[in-house]
């Protein structure tokens, strides 16, 4: 169905009427309000709402606009680079190797829990998978265990390795964007009863307290009244940055399209990818302006401003979601489900298992299946400050997609066998 507005300026104009609304309500004295967001966090909120314009009001549409490229191409390596001036490299090697263990964790949560979810399902209900082989499934399921582990680039791998059909892909695509984007509202919500969690987990967060205390006494010392001046310079830093980042992505792109071919024998696809050297390229940035003059600018508001920019990415993330196509693919869907609940199931027995704080799970889960676009984003909705470490470990994603996807996929095909 057509939307009812496909002007990319009406639908930039409502995301942010809808982030404006939140953010009101949020910081109200009201009791209801106060209440309300005592159990929905208002991120949650900046990511579902969009959804619901998309379906089943029908006022926009993800598919049919460019704001999510836009704000992922441009808005988001600008907020990676504001978001790092203040990166305290000290703090994020006091966090431990939990940090470490956590997304490993993760990453064999996905490896594992697609085998099992085919199995689940072969034994429970056959019936739901409607493709004509179950050679078919795993094959598709196999792109989707390249995006939940690495990103775009290591699901287009999959795709190539495994010869995966366009229809079924298309089919894939679905499934790893809803099912992935239900566990992220998930992951937010815990974000918002954290310390709750962290007492059932009988974890110690004090390394990460202690990071985004230093984070914001940090800022607090240098923050100052922002002038025009301040604003300007800010933009200048983030979208200069971005733009060293395309420049830089323009150039090895295409130079590492060069040997494609031993990069795949290699299982290195993701050198290939454009959006993985943006990503990386200005996380650098940041990480080496962090060392300059230009570390004070987060005394006028610098993460602030990339904060925005991330806010903007998740209202155009959550326009994406068509929660109606999931009644199109209910087997498919099962499975993605099944899966992604193995995978939450391991890294909750890990983290009671070495006692690690809920951060590390939602971060060390979300740098595997959502990556660069959304790590940051469940990082800051802890802390803005902590948006840094879901940066740096979503970059580390990157490395392991194809791996990782290349073992699930061999897992999930002996599982169709049987």
């Amino acid at each position: 169905m057509e939307p009812l507005f496909t002007n990319d300026a009406i639908v930039l104009g409502l995301l942010t009427i809808v982030l404006a609304l939140i953010f009101i309500t949020a910081g109200s004295s009201n009791p209801f309000w106060k209440k309300f967001y005592t159990y929905i966090p208002s991120l949650l909120l900046c990511y579902f709402i969009p959804a619901f314009l998309n379906w089943p009001l029908g006022l926009v549409s993800g598919e049919e606009s460019n704001l999510y490229f836009v704000s992922s191409r441009y808005l988001l390596p600008a907020s990676l680079v504001l978001l790092c001036l203040s990166i305290d490299i000290k703090g994020i090697i006091k966090l431990g190797p939990k940090a470490i263990i956590m997304f490993l964790t993760a990453t064999m949560g996905i490896v594992v829990g697609g085998p099992i979810a085919i199995l689940i399902i072969s034994l429970i209900a056959p019936g739901l998978l409607n493709l004509s082989s179950t050679e078919e499934v795993w094959r598709g399921l196999a792109t989707i265990a390249g995006s939940w582990i690495g990103g775009g680039a290591n699901q287009t791998a999959m795709k190539e390795i495994f010869k995966v059909s366009d229809s079924l892909f298309a089919s894939m695509l679905v499934v790893d964007v809803v099912v992935a984007n239900i566990w992220m509202g998930f992951l937010l919500y815990g974000a918002n009863i954290t310390k709750k969690i962290d007492r059932w987990l009988k974890a110690d967060a004090s390394a990460i307290d202690e990071l985004k205390h230093r984070v914001e006494n940090y800022q607090a010392s240098i923050a100052k009244i922002p002038n025009v001046t301040d604003y300007i310079m800010i933009l200048a830093v983030g979208f200069g940055a971005t733009a060293l980042a395309h420049m830089g992505s323009d150039l090895i792109t295409p130079y590492m399209k060069q040997f494609t071919d031993t990069l795949e024998q290699l299982r290195l696809n993701s050198l290939t990818s454009g959006f993985f050297w943006l990503v990386v390229i200005a996380t650098t940035l940041g990480f080496i302006l962090s060392f300059t003059r230009f570390r004070k600018l987060e005394g006028v508001g610098a993460s602030k401003i990339g904060s925005v920019f991330i806010y903007v990415l998740v209202a155009s993330i959550g326009m994406k979601m068509n929660l109606k196509e999931v009644l199109d693919n209910l087997g498919l869907f099962a499975i993605g489900l099944i899966w992604m609940s193995i995978h939450a199931l391991v890294l909750i027995l890990m983290a009671k298992l070495i006692k690690a704080p809920f951060f590390f799970v939602a971060v060390g889960s979300q740098a595997n299946v959502g990556g660069a676009a959304s790590a940051p984003i469940v990082a800051s909705a802890f802390s803005s400050s902590l948006a840094p470490v879901g940066a740096l470990m979503a970059v580390l994603g990157y490395a392991l997609g194809t791996y990782g996807a290349l073992v699930c996929a061999q897992l999930m095909q002996l599982a169709s066998s049987m």
